[in-house]
């Protein structure tokens, strides 16, 4: 059996620091916490050009 990779939606800016990013990270977690769906995997990535972005995606298999 293959397994799956997830598809990831970025999120449309692109931070100067690890803080912007990370709060943005928690913003989309802490949306889900009280839902009634299971919340997005949510990870902050550093580019080459040392700015930083936000990926989640809501695929299941991991």
């Amino acid at each position: 059996m293959k397994s799956k990779r997830p598809h990831w939606i970025y999120y449309r800016e692109v931070f100067r620091s690890k803080f912007q990013a990370k709060c943005i990270q928690a913003k989309l977690e802490d949306n889900w916490e009280n839902g009634y769906e299971i919340g997005p995997l949510v990870e902050v990535k550093r580019l080459k050009t040392n700015k930083y972005i936000v990926r989640y995606t809501y695929d299941e298999v991991m």
